[in-house]
């Protein structure tokens, strides 16, 4: 786990990689904008960095990163914040980005509160609970669906249909959906398994998640 002053050293070095006169790409960057193709919804873990995980380079994702990898349903603009919200809609109305990849993991802190104890936090001051009562409808499909299951089975298979919940709100976005329907943007569920590194996608057609 680094320090401040291993980040700093860090800083250092990457500034030497990236800005020589060697290499250009933050000029053409800069010159050009950012043009990603792929924007990404994944969880704040700090072991879970999709830019890592993806080996990407500067631009090539447009990353939201939130508790838990959750997309909330399209709601009114005129109550509460909507950060999710507002980075999706840059992605895809700005950027035009062509991909949304919801990127889901294993041992997700998030996931394993809420099959638990049906929220993180019963404080009413809580914004954590609240996050992830957007959830709620993994959690009880699971426990209907393997009532005597072991513990961690449940929060695997939660941590999976968390996913599917996010990519239904997706298509409550209205300017998502459009392009969905039209052929221009394409939706994924990922789920990295950060226990042995294996990476699943969702298969609509089969009901399930794959090895890529």
């Amino acid at each position: 786990m680094a320090s401040l002053q291993q980040l700093i050293e860090g800083f250092r070095r990457f500034r030497e990689r990236h800005f020589t006169r060697d290499n250009a790409l933050y000029s053409t960057l800069v010159a050009r904008g950012q043009t990603p193709k792929t924007l990404v919804v994944s969880c704040c873990d700090s072991r879970v960095d999709p830019a890592l995980v993806l080996d990407c380079e500067p631009g090539d994702l447009f990353v939201i990163r939130n508790v838990a990898n959750l997309v909330p349903p399209a709601e009114s603009s005129n109550s509460g914040h909507h950060g999710t919200s507002a980075a999706l809609e840059f992605g895809v109305r700005n950027l035009k980005v062509e991909h949304i990849i919801v990127f889901g993991h294993a041992q997700c802190s998030g996931i394993r509160a809420l099959i638990e104890t049906g929220e993180t936090n019963s404080d009413t001051e809580s914004y954590i609970g609240d996050w992830m009562r957007l959830a709620q409808s993994a959690r009880a499909e699971v426990l209907q669906e393997m009532p005597d299951a072991p513990l961690e089975d449940k929060i695997d298979a939660c941590e999976l249909r968390a996913i599917l919940v996010s990519l239904r709100n997706l298509e409550t976005f209205p300017w998502i959906r459009e392009r969905v329907e039209n052929g221009t943007l394409t939706l994924h569920g990922w789920y990295f398994d950060i226990e042995d590194g294996k990476l699943l996608q969702y298969d609509a057609a089969a009901g399930k998640f794959a090895a890529l």
